[in-house]
Parts: structure tokens; C-alpha cells; sequence
């Protein structure tokens, strides 16, 4: 077995789509990228990268590439899960705990795992997604949104 993790961060700009774990939700600002602005994916992504000691996204999927303008981060999921199984790994678990002070995720979370588990090739009872805030403090409280991932990888 072999653990990994990852953490993301972007600011939330008027503009942008709010796209949470593939999920979009109805908000007037979104997170600030290159790419879709995913950051709890983004945080997965890293976590899975490290986990098979493979690197991390900004080397797989620079910023400086317009390929990846916004792209979407959960079909860039997938060419890391295809990495990832390449090198000998299949996912045990994911645990995704996202910080952001808004937009409000609760009614939102069943189907953010539901499209993590479809990517990862995973029942939805490995996918764990949590949110929560940072009581007006960090970086949520100034108009942010963060992620940390913690994955469970197991050899094939």
C-alpha cells in the first residue's frame, strides 16, 4: 500500500464557473486557473501523482500549455488514473476535505462523490468528500477555496 497527499488552492474570481469535484454549483464566482479551477481534483490529482511516485500536476499538466485551458479537471483525472494503474496501483480510498467559506456544498456532496468514484473506477463508498470552513479566517475567509486529498493506493 502506499499513501499520498495533495493540497490546492485558488481564489475565488466574479466570472468563473464553480466547479467543485466535477460538480458545478450555482454561484456568482468561481476558483481562478488555468484549467476549469478544480481544486479539490486538483489536490486529488497530486495526492495520486505522489502516492506511485509520479510526479505532480503542474509538471504533468503545465499552466503554461494551452492544451489544458480550461480543461476539465476531472478528464485530466483521468490521465493520472491512467498513470496510476500503469505504474502497478489501483485506489483502496480517496478522503477529499474542501475549505471554503461559500459557496455552501452540503446538498452537492453525493454527487461529487458519485463522479470521483465513476473516474477513479471505484465504488462510491471508497470516495469520501468533505466540506467545511475556516470561520471567516485563511485562506476561505479572504476569498479563497482550498483542498487537501489524502489516497489509499494498492498494487494492482
Amino acid at each position: 500500500m502506499r499513501i499520498g497527499h495533495g493540497y490546492d488552492v485558488h481564489r475565488l474570481v466574479s466570472g468563473r464557473r464553480c466547479v467543485i469535484c466535477g460538480v458545478e454549483i450555482p454561484f456568482d464566482m468561481g476558483p481562478e486557473g488555468h484549467s476549469d479551477g478544480d481544486v479539490p481534483v486538483h489536490a486529488l490529482m497530486d495526492a495520486l501523482l505522489g502516492a506511485a511516485a509520479l510526479g505532480d500536476i503542474g509538471a504533468l499538466f503545465p499552466d503554461s500549455d494551452d492544451r489544458y485551458l480550461d480543461a476539465d479537471s476531472v478528464e485530466l483525472l483521468g490521465v493520472v488514473m491512467d498513470r496510476v494503474r500503469a505504474a502497478g496501483y489501483r485506489v483502496g480510498n480517496v478522503d477529499i476535505t474542501v475549505i471554503a467559506q461559500r459557496p455552501k456544498m452540503a446538498a452537492y456532496i453525493g454527487a461529487m462523490r458519485e463522479k470521483l468514484a465513476l473516474r477513479l473506477g471505484v465504488g462510491v463508498d471508497r470516495v469520501s468528500v468533505k466540506a467545511t470552513t475556516e470561520e471567516g479566517l485563511g485562506v476561505s475567509g479572504e476569498g479563497g477555496i482550498a483542498a487537501h486529498a489524502v489516497v489509499l493506493l494498492e498494487d494492482l
